[in-house]
């Protein structure tokens, strides 16, 4: 069971090591691209985890007013620095520090896998929460369900803990929302010792009924 304390004392001690393993150019930024053309040009696009606010926070203020929130202090300093236009506050996903029907979007891009299980439901609401009625939330899941730990992640010396829920049961929790999953794309993993394995990673794209 994920300690969401873990999670984000270890997201500030692995700052450095986390950054350097993030893919800026990695096939779900054009899947966030392609978000982002859909929106208004004045839309306001929160990033629900946004970690240090690279490489997506920034596509997004490109393109729209960014906001971000993260339980990690650090990474919320980072992005401060990373993406100035940025609106940063520090938060936990399962009661978001926004108003409601405040943002056109909301983004999770590897952020509700590290949330306890019992909580996903939760998050899910509080996306329709705070998105105006035909507004989207692009999520990211593990393709299957799964629950680990690594002790030495990224070879930082502090843990890390993950809750993945699995697409299907994330596709479910978001139409109980209020959501119409639109599309579902499998998508490799950056980090994967094996480049070949199946798309362990699931991004679902769904728009507020």
């Amino acid at each position: 069971m994920v300690d969401k304390r873990t999670v984000r004392r270890s997201y500030d001690a692995l700052a450095d090591a986390y950054a350097a393993e993030r893919d800026d150019d990695g096939p779900e930024m054009a899947l966030l691209d392609e978000l982002l053309d859909e929106l208004p040009a004045d839309a306001r696009v929160l990033d629900a985890g946004c970690g240090n606010g690279e490489p997506v926070l920034r596509a997004v203020a490109a393109e729209a007013e960014p906001i971000g929130v993260d339980v990690s202090r650090e990474q919320l300093r980072r992005t401060a620095g990373n993406v100035p236009a940025a609106a940063v506050t520090q938060g936990d996903m399962a009661a978001l520090p926004l108003r409601d029907d405040s943002v056109d979007a909301v983004l999770a891009f590897w952020s509700l896998i590290h949330v306890p299980f019992e909580e996903h439901a939760t998050v899910a609401a509080e996306f329709a929460r705070v998105v105006r009625p035909g507004g989207y939330a692009l999520v990211c899941e593990g393709t299957g369900s799964w629950e680990g730990e690594n002790r030495d992640w990224l070879g930082g010396g502090a843990p890390m803990e993950w809750n993945m829920a699995g697409a299907e049961t994330t596709r479910e929790q978001l139409r109980d929302a209020g959501f119409t999953v639109e599309a579902a794309r499998g998508v490799p993993d950056s980090l994967a010792d094996d480049p070949d394995e199946p798309d362990p990673w699931t991004f679902l794209l769904a728009r507020l009924d």
